[in-house]
């Protein structure tokens, strides 16, 4: 099973960005959280930003929106060149049919879902999107501990993606260290988004770290290198 590593720039340091995004090009993508002070209680980063970050990165953007009503915003950040957009569907009218309207664009479209927000809605509806995010903290800031309760929720959705035999990235976002990222592994997990577990330390050791945390629980010796989105 492929491993992705997606450093979080919200633990980054916003007044050299561009340095910092040169230090994680060992990660796979780089996960932007873009947060509205209206969905969560919190203000980040918006479209132009984006735009300019999608420009310098040397590897692609992971558009996390924790905003309203995405379903007017989020096409715009796939046209601003996301490799991926994930929206909450606590806040979205219609999922699927923003989800249709992201990869007509080209970017992959994923669904966020915060830790008390069932899945079982969304099961039967997997091969709509690309990636599904199980967040293991409350939206909003970093920093914060992680979630184990929301763990079989993630296996529920995990078992789901297996089922059906679909192409979905199940993504975990919040406590993300080398102590946890094995329980999420455990649970399903490919796609993990790690903030100050990366920016705290020298970055590509903690990438580094954090994959090898991964292979050790899946009994694999060879932790893969480098990027990949397929």
């Amino acid at each position: 099973m492929t491993t992705r590593i997606n450093p979080s720039i919200l633990a980054a340091d916003f007044a050299n960005l561009e340095h910092e995004l040169g230090r994680i090009a060992t990660a796979d993508l780089v996960h932007v959280d873009i947060m509205d002070n209206h969905f969560v209680p919190n203000l980040t980063f918006g479209l132009p930003m984006v735009e300019r970050l999608v420009q310098v990165s040397p590897v692609p953007l992971d558009v996390h929106l924790m905003i309203d009503d995405p379903d007017r915003w989020a096409p715009g950040y796939a046209e601003a060149g996301a490799a991926s957009v994930t929206f909450h569907v606590e806040a979205a009218a219609d999922p699927v049919r923003l989800a249709r309207r992201l990869r007509e664009i080209g970017t992959r479209a994923g669904i966020a879902l915060k830790p008390g927000t069932d899945a079982t809605a969304y099961l039967d509806l997997l091969d709509e999107f690309d990636q599904v995010l199980v967040m293991t903290v409350e939206p909003g800031f970093g920093g914060q501990s992680f979630m184990p309760e929301t763990m079989p929720k993630l296996r529920r959705v995990a078992d789901a993606v297996a089922a059906r035999g679909v192409d979905v990235w199940l993504q975990v976002d919040g406590g993300i260290t080398v102590d946890t990222i094995g329980i999420a592994a455990d649970a399903g997990a490919d796609t993990f988004v790690a903030g100050s577990a990366v920016f705290r330390g020298e970055p590509a050791e903690q990438i580094a770290a954090l994959r090898a945390a991964v292979a050790a629980h899946r009994h694999d010796d060879a932790p893969r290198t480098g990027r990949l989105l397929g």
